[in-house]
């Protein structure tokens, strides 16, 4: 078992521990605990705080006794006063100067900005030319014509299933149009081709309006209905993307500074461990990126509810501290508006895996971004343009938010788990973290890193010093697991928010 915090009245097993079990602090198990779960350490009156790493994760809902498995059939969430201390523990990060500064091998791109990898993306405007979309990337990749062409990752189509009938001023729009535009430039992105049906919401004209853009070398635009329907655009697409390959191929590998890293942090498939091993490690590597002067995002807000106020000590200034809790007033409302609560989440698999309510999840969720100040707040797929920790708006379902931080411009993935998630992107590479080792080793083709072995006494310090490590070998070309079992394809999913008419 594993006390958290002095002020801890529960404790956590690190193996399961049996009915009538002692532990060592002479503590005796009233029932079966399971790993990852947790035990009453002192006798709890209803209604009082369930503490955990010293932070309020609920509340008793019945009396509960020491030596009690204590979990949701007794746990309950309800509103309590928070203490948002705006900007109190703001300080200065010592970054190191760029001579100092860790490096990886990188494709420095003209605008400045750094890819980890060359894609060239087969992008849609609407749902009904997502089929097209494939059928291009599926006759480039089984050409075999990559292979002459060796700077050059993939084709990845990146099919999304809206873009008709909606109104060009709405909240739809103006994220499809954001997270559109955000992976058509990230650094990963080579080239890009954008495929539409010609009368959808989502006109590919206006797009290209808002932007400014020019069709080039790397950017083509076409419709199906315009090109004469299916086979024809199908092979316009293919000849396309042909005329593209040798410019996205001009690109060489260079020595680039760790503060060119834009790392996106996710968790998902969480368990009782995340907040012990995991999470905490990805956090410790995020400050050595951060002191390397890089950038990592967190995001999945309704998964750092109940914990804001541990970020918004941390906020630069109170503006970015208040325009944080306004999202999280947004997301109050919003749920409230579907007939939802915050506390729908953890999942049925976290709470399996010991995570009893939403606050003592993002407990966990939170302790990604490690310990220097957040410097910035950013809306869904806007552009990540800050140095250093910060924040973006995103929903808790994994894809959804990891395309949101892609379109901000994150050219690395950091995903921790538990239960053992299934992620990949493309054309960003996901590095996965296991939260405990028999999910790492249940799962070795799917998990980069185990971090379970901080149970077993492995320093935080060498653990973090493990996945900075492998941010800068990954960043260089090295394939995560999830690349090489070619994962990608299907986890380009923007937020909807507004009302599909």
């Amino acid at each position: 078992m594993l006390r958290l915090h002095p002020t801890d009245n529960v404790l956590v097993a690190v193996d399961a521990v049996d009915k009538g079990a002692t532990t060592p602090e002479n503590m005796v198990a009233r029932e079966r605990i399971m790993k990852g779960h947790k035990m009453a350490a002192t006798a709890i009156a209803a209604g009082a705080p369930i503490l955990k790493v010293g932070q309020i994760i609920g509340f008793a809902s019945k009396d509960i006794a020491a030596g009690d498995w204590v979990h949701e059939h007794n746990v309950g969430v309800h509103d309590f006063a928070r203490d948002y201390a705006f900007a109190r523990d703001a300080h200065p990060e010592d970054i190191l100067p760029v001579e100092q500064r860790a490096t990886f091998q990188g494709y420095r791109r003209a605008n400045g900005k750094v890819g980890t990898r060359n894609y060239i993306g087969i992008m849609t405007s609407v749902n009904c030319s997502a089929t097209v979309a494939g059928f291009i990337a599926q006759e480039l990749n089984a050409s075999g014509i990559l292979k002459d062409y060796p700077n050059i990752d993939g084709v990845v189509a990146l099919k999304q299933d809206n873009g008709c009938v909606i109104d060009y001023r709405g909240a739809i729009f103006d994220i499809l149009k954001r997270t559109s535009w955000g992976y058509a430039t990230n650094p990963n992105m080579g080239g890009v081709l954008m495929v539409g049906l010609g009368c959808e919401g989502f006109q590919i004209p206006r797009f290209k309006e808002a932007y400014g853009i020019v069709e080039g070398n790397t950017f083509r635009t076409m419709t199906i209905q315009e090109t004469g329907g299916t086979r024809k655009t199908v092979a316009a697409g293919v000849a396309a993307v042909k005329e593209m390959l040798a410019h996205v191929n001009d690109v060489k590998r260079v020595a680039c500074p760790a503060s060119d890293l834009v790392v996106a942090l996710q968790c998902g498939g969480s368990d009782g461990y995340s907040g012990i091993t995991a999470n905490p490690a990805l956090g410790a590597a995020v400050d050595i990126l951060v002191k390397n002067g890089g950038t990592g995002i967190l995001s999945e807000t309704p998964e750092i509810y109940g914990a804001e106020h541990l970020l918004t000590r941390r906020a630069a200034t109170p503006e970015v501290g208040e325009k944080l809790i306004e999202i999280i007033h947004w997301w109050e409302d919003y749920t409230k508006r579907n007939l939802m609560e915050m506390n729908n989440n953890p999942s049925p698999g976290n709470k399996l895996g010991g995570l009893t309510t939403i606050l003592e999840k993002s407990l966990g969720a939170a302790a990604k971004g490690g310990t220097t100040t957040l410097r910035h707040v950013y809306r869904y797929a806007e552009p990540v343009t800050g140095k250093g920790f910060v924040f973006m708006d995103t929903p808790g379902y994994d894809p959804v938010s990891a395309t949101g931080q892609v379109a901000g411009g994150a050219n690395l993935i950091c995903f921790t788990t538990g239960r053992g998630s299934a992620y990949g992107n493309k054309p960003v590479p996901s590095i996965k973290l296991a939260t405990n080792s028999d999910t790492y080793r249940r799962m070795v083709d799917d998990m980069d890193i185990n971090c379970g072995d901080l149970l077993d006494g492995v320093a935080m310090a060498d653990k973090a010093t493990e996945i900075f490590s492998r941010m800068l070998a990954v960043a260089s070309g090295t394939r995560s697991k999830s690349e090489v079992l070619g994962y990608g394809d299907n986890e380009f999913v923007p937020w909807q928010v507004g009302a599909t008419m």
